[in-house]
């Protein structure tokens, strides 16, 4: 069968799902697509759709074969077409794809994201499914092209993989073992971040402040990483440190932290670094010492509290976020009743609730004492109701302080109808805010005084000092160009601070 006639660029779409690492594991692909040669659909039918999947909750694969399904006629009527499938569930289901959605021209796993221009023109040239799935990195994704999604804040990625066995989770077995990049790559690459305007970063991670185990013993580690870790701190906070020494980054974050690793060093480190901001995401996932010993999780309640103090003891006004699972195997409800203490006890900003999701090849699928759906859906609704009220009265706190927000593009859905701008504060919280009377463009900073609070955003229409920032010059330079990637999450404009992670961990602590 000939190849149909080609009349200009082929053009492609990528939907994503799932955690932060694969938000900015798309934008690689895009990079890798545009340099390639293909352009991004705008307002067309694309001839490539790419799916970056999810495997760790239960409805992952129905999400994606309900999605090939739909895609399927479209396919039919243009000749052509192309659909990829990437990310954890490929890297998990491999061959199984193909067999129940034969449509599928292409299938890559997680660790050989660089190949998918290769592999999609070979299933051109040869008329049928390419099917590609490495057992190791073939190459650190931060060398692959990458095409941003904002202009003005950015993901950097600092390690892959994860080392932790938590019997809930399946990403270690899709992502592997952790590997680290080394600090001057790292460094070099934030600072050409700054150079083209960016001035928030997000450090990410499976397991962030593991950062440095990835080169094994000290002694044979790199001299950079010896030379971060001098006087007995941790490769991590070294790291946090160094990106405070970059001229120009207002904006310092990192996803996702694990308790058992997070040591006084890299509480200080957050501290004593001014552009570290004041917000941390700290994955709880149960406050039952017997579940969290049945997760595998190396840490008890009393740790995990501990670290919560120690934080609000240097940083009073953090927002403390987590991601908490309800119903594993096992969970009584005492156990259950555990968790509420600690929900009440940490007082977090807010929380990524989940309903334990049995996932066949972790240990916790095949453990006794799963729990009913309708225990599981009761106790999830009461930790909710407990999470809103605590989140509620710890934004109604914040009624009357002034703050600087960071002007994002896409975070609030009803600014058009309610003439509010929005933006995230330094602690992460989203705000919404009063437009002021000059012109205002995302990346740059307004000062704003909050006059109301709700349980998941704060509004503020008193508006005071805008200051424009070269972030804002940067997006307005990119308007002329075409835009990023199509994400299923986040939303245009900075990377979120922590979108409803797929597996119940964020990414994945």
């Amino acid at each position: 069968m000939s190849a149909p006639i080609e009349t200009g660029p082929r053009t492609y779409e990528i939907r994503t799902y799932g955690c932060q690492m694969n938000v900015h594991d798309s934008e690689r692909l895009s990079g890798l697509l545009e340099d390639a040669g293909y352009q991004r659909a705008e307002g067309v039918e694309p001839d490539v759709v790419v799916f970056n999947t999810c495997a760790v909750r239960e409805n992952a694969d129905n999400r994606l074969y309900g999605n090939l399904g739909h895609l399927r006629p479209v396919k039919d009527g243009h000749p052509g077409m192309q659909i990829a499938v990437g990310g954890c569930l490929a890297q998990k289901d491999r061959d199984t794809i193909v067999k129940r959605a034969p449509w599928v021209d292409v299938v890559f796993g997680t660790h050989n994201i660089g190949s998918l221009p290769a592999l999609l023109e070979r299933s051109r040239v040869r008329h049928e499914a390419q099917v590609e799935i490495e057992e190791s990195l073939v190459t650190f994704p931060s060398t692959l092209p990458t095409r941003r999604e904002s202009p003005y804040a950015a993901w950097v990625s600092i390690s892959v993989g994860c080392n932790n066995t938590c019997t809930f989770c399946i990403v270690p077995s899709l992502r592997g073992k952790e590997r680290d990049r080394r600090p001057g790559e790292i460094l070099a690459e934030i600072e050409a971040l700054v150079a083209d305007g960016v001035v928030e970063i997000t450090l990410l991670g499976q397991n962030v402040n593991a950062y440095g185990s990835g080169f094994g013993a000290l002694a044979a580690a790199p001299d950079e990483v010896r030379a971060m870790t001098e006087g007995g701190q941790s490769a991590f906070a070294g790291l946090l440190r160094a990106c405070g020494a970059i001229e120009g980054l207002e904006r310092v974050r990192f996803t996702s932290p694990h308790p058992k690793d997070f040591t006084d060093d890299v509480i200080a480190a957050m501290a004593e670094t001014p552009n570290v901001m004041p917000s941390l995401h700290m994955p709880l996932q149960s406050g039952s010492d017997p579940v969290l010993k049945a997760m595998r999780r190396s840490y008890r309640q009393e740790r995990y509290l501990g670290i919560i103090e120690k934080v609000r003891a240097v940083i009073p006004d953090a927002a403390i976020t987590t991601d908490i699972i309800v119903g594993f195997p096992g969970e009584t409800e005492a156990d259950f009743e555990q968790t509420l203490h600690v929900v009440r006890e940490a007082r977090f900003s807010s929380a990524f609730t989940f309903q334990y999701s049995k996932r066949p090849g972790t240990p916790a699928a095949t453990m006794d004492g799963q729990i009913p759906k309708k225990v599981v859906q009761e106790r999830y609704e009461r930790l909710i109701a407990l999470q809103e009220e605590i989140s509620w009265t710890e934004n109604r706190s914040q009624v009357g302080r002034t703050l600087e927000v960071l002007v994002a593009e896409g975070e609030g859905r009803k600014d058009e109808a309610t003439r509010r701008l929005s933006g995230r504060a330094a602690d992460n919280r989203l705000v919404h805010f009063q437009a002021p009377a000059e012109p205002v463009r995302p990346g740059d900073v307004v000062t704003v005084e909050v006059t109301y609070a709700a349980p998941h955003h704060l509004v503020a229409d008193k508006t005071g000092a805008v200051r424009r920032t070269r972030a804002g010059d940067a997006w307005e330079a990119r308007q002329a160009q075409p835009k990023g990637v199509s994400l299923g999450m986040p939303s245009i404009g900075r990377p979120a601070a922590q979108p409803a992670a797929a597996s119940g961990c964020s990414t994945c602590p």
